[in-house]
């Protein structure tokens, strides 16, 4: 089962270089986690699943492109993977935008270090691939992590703006007051209160530091349990599959783990709720996977596909495209599945071509716990 975001089934009409891509996965990211924890002192303390974040799908993305005929440019056309890879770099590690480059440079690295290692040659086309893989990767990586950088930026100057005003205000006026007495016992009274407008602001930083450093996000609160998300998958394509239909189709493997059932239960219904809605009226496949200790859950329709310039601007809350069937309805939905996505400590990302049809990936850790807002715990 491949973990590229089409995810489609098996390796079926792919090329021989594919499939031997595909088998060198692990190897691959044995040695590129190995890279980067010799080589960037932030990845120190990040764990496996948050470091390995949404690669393996881009990984299999790329192995799919090597395949001359099959509908997939690059290993990070048609979909927003890889800004969902800088937003999780942003939201869940200190990394700076420069060692987001060079883990991408250690990734090609370790492609070629290990294909060459276990005798896979690539031509001159295929490595082509391969290196514009990445390079877009880095674009769309970058870009997101960027965004996501500026909102904190926002976020702190808004803060800084209008909670520190009251605590500010009232230094300056005890300032003037201490200037304008001749009173030792009034000035000693009105120092007092701008230590204490002092003690306010210092607080209010340190906070305000914990928020950004700790948090970086709005976060939804979870009941994290443990269960199997097999069990899961089949309650939800049993409550859409009423009379005799069988129109959702589930292909997953035991996978068991922490995660909040309430909110991945409604995030799932959202999106098999638009796959219904906008696909060509055909089978909706969910699937779920496992690699690096993350859990890779995806919803898949045929149907028209998803323009270029909306993948990324349909997760954002109450964002419409104008009018016509692809925008109505989308102004909640996707928002939320995001939101859960992220609570969770991963991301959400979306792959539609006309050719491979429409795929929405929630990519999270298998193991939810370390990685949640502190108010599900």
């Amino acid at each position: 089962m491949t973990l590229a975001t089409d995810q489609k089934e098996g390796e079926g009409g792919l090329s021989a270089t594919s499939r031997a891509m595909l088998a060198l996965r692990q190897e691959v990211f044995d040695l590129w986690e190995a890279s980067v924890r010799d080589d960037i002192d932030e990845a120190e303390g990040v764990s496996g699943p948050i470091l390995i974040n949404t690669l393996p799908a881009f990984y299999d993305n790329i192995a799919e492109a090597l395949t001359l005929d099959y509908p997939r440019d690059h290993g990070a056309s048609n979909t927003t993977s890889m800004s969902a890879h800088g937003g999780e770099r942003a939201r869940m590690t200190p990394f700076r935008a420069d060692q987001i480059i060079l883990e991408y440079q250690l990734f090609r690295d370790a492609i070629g270090t290990i294909s060459r290692r276990n005798g896979l040659q690539f031509s001159t086309e295929e490595w082509r691939v391969v290196e514009v893989s990445i390079d877009t990767a880095v674009r769309d990586a970058i870009r997101e992590f960027s965004v996501i950088q500026e909102r904190m930026r926002e976020r702190l100057a808004a803060t800084l703006s209008h909670d520190m005003r009251n605590p500010l205000s009232l230094i300056l006026t005890a300032t003037q007051l201490i200037t304008g007495s001749q009173d030792l016992d009034t000035a000693h009274r009105v120092a007092a209160k701008i230590e204490v407008g002092a003690q306010r602001m210092q607080l209010m930083l340190a906070e305000l530091v914990d928020a950004l450093t700790f948090e970086r996000s709005t976060k939804l609160p979870l009941a994290l349990s443990q269960f199997d998300m097999r069990s899961l998958l089949d309650a939800v394509a049993q409550q859409f599959n009423v009379g005799g239909d069988e129109r959702i189709e589930v292909h997953a493997a035991s996978i068991i783990g922490y995660w909040c059932r309430s909110s991945l239960h409604r995030a799932l219904d959202n999106l098999i709720t638009n796959a219904i809605k906008y696909g060509d009226g055909g089978r909706i496949r969910i699937k779920a996977d496992s690699q690096g200790g993350r859990l890779i859950m995806s919803v898949h329709n045929h149907g028209e596909p998803i323009a270029e310039e909306q993948r990324e601007r349909i997760f954002e809350y109450l964002r419409r495209e104008g009018e016509g069937s692809m925008a109505e309805g989308w102004g909640i939905g996707l928002p939320y599945v995001r939101s859960v996505a992220e609570a969770h400590g991963g991301s959400v990302a979306v792959d539609s071509s006309a050719a491979t049809g429409t795929t929405f990936i929630i990519d999270i850790p298998v193991d939810c716990q370390p990685y949640a807002s502190a108010a599900a715990r």
